[in-house]
């Protein structure tokens, strides 16, 4: 008889996987947001990560709020968020809630597998404790963990969860294997055993440091081939005719991800005497995009003699990234402030977006739809399939006859804009 499952944190990352896993065996999904778990039920995912077919197929998946319906699953899946604080530097508070409340319900035998980003040892070091502290049993002995970090890309509707190679692990050679074979089950692409818990959480952690770095350098070479007078584009487009040669391209850094789990693997070097100086300075970097381009923005009007202050600035976009409603993080948020700092009004505008999260994280609460003839500067910051599927005259028909049109995701025509990146 296969063991029940529960998916603790119904997520980007923890719906899917209780989605696939619930094709195949008894999962209750479980989360802390009532109006998640009720929207849920109802059959309709707002992340828009899963079809509504998707979650009639998961015939055995259920969905709870009540620790006490969880309490005969065998296997707990944590997916919770793992954000950095204003300091940035990690906050654990959900891993380590959620370890509590596992703790608390664990019999002996159990598997609890982590998949939330982390940087290397967090499983052991601060995972492991708590689960100890909260059930009374003791790890290997009584109960056992594993460890295989996400790969979901929010918004891909090519690369996903069941074709994507799984990274497993396991607190024994025994428990690897069991928490591999238990992947094998919905993995379509197949899976890779690390050696270690340890190891797998350095392989995540590097996989999206890596992506940091890479765009950071694209970034900077955008901020000189400004001074150049060269377009960074066709720089791109010309070097991208070698085979070995990485596509990154220019842009705003945000999300759960690529711009929060280098601060994670930043954090552990330091602790343990090593300072990451290339890490650091992209992130930097990055995180300052979002200033450039709006100083960019400001000189092109300028030279086009529109006032700034008390301009009307219209954003194309909110989200982290194109086609997916995820605010987490989001660096345009940057944009709209050192507008806002300029004394311009800013309305934003992202079809995708939920206002009430949006005016509860950020204060921002993105109109229904643009005016026409009212902005003096129109930036497209979101690549959404809804924005391409605008004409530049539709585009253009929001800003005053005199206006400043600025491309941060190449989606028109470099003699069609005024700037971009």
């Amino acid at each position: 008889m296969k063991e029940n499952i529960c998916i603790i944190g119904l997520g980007y990352v923890g719906l899917p996987l209780a989605v696939e896993f619930g094709k195949k065996r008894k999962v209750i999904g479980f989360d802390i947001n009532v109006e998640r778990i009720e929207e849920l039920k109802t059959g309709y995912d707002s992340t828009l990560e899963t079809s509504s077919l998707e979650l009639q197929e998961a015939m055995q998946l259920s969905y709870t709020t009540n620790i006490n319906d969880i309490k005969n699953c065998q296997i707990y899946i944590i997916t919770v968020p793992t954000p950095i604080n204003k300091d940035k530097k990690p906050n654990l508070t959900p891993l380590k809630d959620s370890s509590k409340t596992v703790g608390k319900i664990l019999d002996k035998g159990d598997v609890v597998i982590y998949e939330s980003t982390v940087y290397p040892g967090a499983t052991e070091e601060i995972c492991v404790p708590i689960l100890e502290k909260n059930s009374g049993f003791k790890f290997n002995l009584d109960f056992f963990c594993g460890y295989s970090p996400e790969r979901i890309n929010p918004g891909d509707k090519e690369h996903r969860l069941t074709s994507i190679v799984k990274v497993t692990s396991g607190s024994s050679p025994e428990i690897a294997n069991k928490v591999d074979n238990l992947y094998k089950e919905i993995i379509e692409a197949g899976t890779y055993m690390a050696s270690s818990i340890k190891v797998a959480e350095a392989a995540k952690i590097i996989e999206n440091t890596q992506r940091d770095v890479n765009i950071a350098l694209i970034n900077e070479l955008a901020l000189i081939f400004k001074k150049l007078d060269i377009d960074t584009q066709e720089v791109l487009e010309a070097a991208g005719t070698k085979w070995n040669f990485l596509p990154f391209k220019p842009g705003l850094v945000g999300g759960h991800c690529i711009g929060v789990d280098p601060y994670y693997l930043t954090y552990k070097a330091i602790e343990v005497g090593y300072n990451p100086e290339m890490i650091l300075t992209g992130r930097k970097l990055n995180d300052n995009m979002g200033f450039y381009v709006a100083d960019q923005v400001v000189q092109l009007m300028e030279k086009k003699n529109i006032h700034l202050k008390d301009s009307n600035i219209l954003i194309m976009g909110l989200t982290f990234k194109e086609n997916c409603p995820d605010l987490r993080n989001t660096r345009v948020v940057d944009l709209i402030r050192a507008f806002e700092n300029f004394s311009s009004n800013v309305e934003v505008y992202d079809p995708l977006v939920n206002k009430k999260e949006s005016t509860r994280e950020y204060s921002i609460t993105p109109i229904d739809s643009p005016q026409k003839g009212k902005y003096d500067a129109i930036v497209v910051a979101v690549a959404h399939d809804e924005f391409k599927k605008l004409s530049l005259k539709e585009i253009k028909s929001f800003g005053k006859n005199n206006h400043v049109l600025y491309d941060i995701k190449y989606l028109l025509n470099i003699d069609d804009v005024d700037g971009r990146l």
